[in-house]
């Protein structure tokens, strides 16, 4: 018995994470960088030898396109060398990175309402085996461009967020900084939430604090207007987490990077979650707990309009490519 594929893109079910879009049947004829080639989505296919399919063993970045570039190409380049360094990943240079980008929109023709995803593995291996020195070739780099919209309703309505028993590892088991390819206590995380009804998950550190989400960083507002988020030992540099913080710092929002709990979060005056694909996104619901009135909230409302202007002025500090 065989299933039918969904589109390209698409999502079932009832719950939705931030990362979902609806199908778009351009993505079916896109062409795939991989490793200097242009090909098509069909056959844009790396080696079972391969690191990253052996192992989950490579570093990414997910890139949103505005304008016709990459937005804040440069900080995401920066964390992507920053994991490859800690894993002795041999990167190709900087430059070859944005070209394989910027190569891949033009090959495309795409210039807005686009995703990338930029992938670089240890690279292909002698025998599957885990020791990085049987690796018999260069780094494997990968970039998926996709038309890629998020859902309106996920931007004004927001999400709902069920707390996982999956805590986020202490970094001398695998550290959370690192944006790694083997993604699988975020994945198991995300299956607790989602089974449980909920669009994505909320998740502790060790010690039962709140850290992050499986694929988006958490917020909360409280009720005297400040803007909280945790104090980032147990989750990803977020790229977008970080530029919410600026975009507060610039309009005199009060932000901190805390420690604080889920009564913290059941009390709060409003919620939201930030990543590449969707922006600032807020959150309906956390543990069934309706958060504020249970609607999006001015903060937020404010602080997605202050992000696209952070997003607008860096694309327009970008020249023709």
């Amino acid at each position: 018995m065989t299933s039918t594929p969904t589109p390209t893109g698409s999502t079932t079910g009832s719950t939705t994470g931030t990362q979902h879009s609806s199908g778009d049947p351009r993505n079916d004829d896109v062409l795939v960088w991989v490793d200097g080639e242009l090909l098509p989505r069909a056959r844009a296919v790396v080696s079972v030898f391969d690191s990253g399919f052996v192992l989950g063993d490579g570093v990414w970045e997910g890139l949103r396109v505005s304008g016709g570039h990459p937005v804040f190409l440069e900080q995401h380049l920066d964390r992507l060398e920053e994991g490859a360094r800690a894993l002795l990943i041999d990167l190709p240079s900087r430059e070859q990175l944005t070209e394989a980008v910027y190569a891949t929109l033009r090959a495309n023709d795409m210039v807005d309402g686009v995703h990338v995803r930029l992938m670089v593995t240890r690279g292909v291996k002698s025998t599957p085996y885990q020791d990085p020195r049987v690796t018999v070739g260069p780094a494997t780099v990968v970039a998926i461009a996709e038309h890629k919209e998020p859902l309106p309703a996920t931007v004004t309505d927001g999400i709902t967020l069920f707390t996982t028993h999956v805590r986020r590892a202490h970094p001398d088991t695998l550290d959370p900084r690192l944006n790694a390819h083997s993604k699988l206590n975020d994945v198991t995380a995300c299956i607790q939430a989602y089974t449980a009804g909920a669009d994505e998950a909320l998740m502790l550190d060790p010690d039962g604090f709140v850290a992050t989400c499986n694929s988006t960083h958490f917020f909360l507002v409280t009720r005297a207007g400040e803007v909280w988020t945790s104090d980032g030992r147990y989750c990803l540099g977020g790229i977008t987490r970080a530029n919410v913080l600026e975009v507060c710092r610039r309009h005199d929002l009060p932000a901190r990077e805390r420690t604080f709990s889920l009564t913290d979060v059941y009390n709060a005056a409003e919620a939201f979650v930030t990543g590449t694909f969707a922006g600032v996104v807020p959150v309906r619901t956390v543990d069934g707990r309706t958060i504020g009135t249970g609607v999006r909230g001015p903060v937020v409302e404010r602080l997605q309009g202050l992000y696209q202007e952070l997003v607008a002025e860096d694309v327009a500090s970008r020249g023709a490519r």
